[in-house]
Parts: C-alpha cells; sequence; structure tokens
C-alpha cells in the first residue's frame, strides 16, 4: 500500500509544520511501514540549527519515527482515529548526518504492544542514502 501526503493526513493528525512524513512505499498495517521524508531546505530550523552549516536536528529525526509508527498503528482497525500519544524513545541512535535537500527513509515494525492499554512499542530506522542514520524503539499510546 503507498499514500501521498494527502493519504497520510487521513490517518495521523499531524500537520505542516510538524508533518514529517512525505510519502509512504510499503505498509502492512500493524506489522511493517517503509515511509520518506523530504527534508525542504527552506525550513525554518535550518536558519538556527547551525547557521552556515545546517543540520537536521535529532528531535527531528525521532519525530520521523515516531509519525512514521503512528501511521503503522492508527492504520489499523483497532486504531483507526485514536491520537497517538509519545510515551518515549529508548535505545536512540544518531549514526549519519541528515542534511537539507535529504530524503530519509524510515523503516518501522511492530515490536511489542499491550492492547488491552493500547500501548505499542516500534522499532524504527532511518537510512540516509542507502546508510543506516538513526535508529530508536518508539513507544506509542492511542488515546
Amino acid at each position: 500500500m503507498k499514500m501521498d501526503q494527502e493519504a497520510i493526513k487521513k490517518v495521523i493528525p499531524h500537520r505542516d509544520p510538524m508533518l514529517l512524513v512525505t510519502t509512504v512505499e510499503e505498509l502492512t498495517p500493524g506489522e511493517a511501514i517503509t515511509a520518506t521524508f523530504y527534508v525542504d531546505p527552506s525550513r525554518e530550523i535550518f536558519k538556527g540549527h547551525f547557521p552556515g552549516e545546517p543540520v537536521l536536528p535529532g528531535v527531528y529525526s525521532v519525530e520521523c519515527m515516531a509519525q512514521t509508527a503512528d501511521i503503522l498503528l492508527l492504520s489499523t482497525e483497532r486504531y483507526a482515529g485514536k491520537i497517538p500519544l509519545f510515551l518515549g524513545i529508548n535505545n536512540v541512535r544518531f549514526q549519519r548526518k541528515i542534511l537539507p535537500g535529504d530524503t530519509i527513509e524510515i523503516h518501522a515494525k511492530l515490536a511489542s504492544e499491550r492492547a488491552e492499554k493500547a500501548i505499542a512499542t516500534c522499532s524504527a530506522e532511518i537510512y540516509n542514502h542507502g546508510e543506516l542514520a538513526a535508529t530508536g524503539d518508539v513507544t506509542l499510546a492511542m488515546r
């Protein structure tokens, strides 16, 4: 299943400037997802992070992982229409810079779920130019 940004907006509540998923390339709801994010050089954040040597802040990478996990979970019947609340991220590692103009690929898969509490953890990886750029385990609550 592929999705453009308009289809993504039907699944998750995020909107610009905080919508950080451009496309979904592959999706098996509740199991695994591959998404992309185009790092637009005109984003305001680059004026201050860092002048003359802009780089995407790590917190944006974390948010890309979280939103990709949101789509993975909210595309299921059991969580459709819920609001995803970010509970935390564990085992996060940043291994490669993400620069303005890059298009990153985000992979996420369901790692564990407590269905009775509507809480799930997804393992996520970000690739930039085919190389691993960041990893983390994102925990979300669907409310």
